[in-house]
């Protein structure tokens, strides 16, 4: 079974520094750098915990691959993205924490 991915913006605050990651859990991995589990690690070094974009993929491959684009691309189009898909440039972890947390119609209808 082949397990997708994710690639991922965080900044340190609007405009500010901006970090791209890789992962095939997105939450956890923003957990880590939120904790400074890093330690010595960038994000860490200069406070980029905002999670401000990200995209899923259905394989790790193609993840790693937009990473790649995203970083040989310039800090203009990354802000273009990010403006894009989140122009109050918001932290979208505590919504997807939430959204994850949610239970399903199925599980909260409780026993038959």
């Amino acid at each position: 079974m082949k397990r997708g991915g994710w690639t991922y913006i965080l900044a340190s605050k609007p405009n500010g520094t901006l970090y791209t990651g890789v992962t095939s859990d997105l939450i956890g991995r923003v957990a880590k750098h939120r904790s400074g589990y890093y330690s010595g690690a960038f994000t860490r070094r200069y406070g980029v915990y905002r999670l401000v974009y990200y995209e899923g993929f259905t394989s790790i491959a193609e993840a790693i691959a937009r990473e790649k684009q995203l970083k040989g691309g310039s800090r203009k189009q990354k802000i273009e993205l990010i403006t894009t898909m989140n122009p109050q440039w918001s932290d979208l972890y505590p919504p997807l924490i939430a959204q994850a947390e949610a239970p399903t119609r199925a599980s909260s209808r409780g026993p038959s």
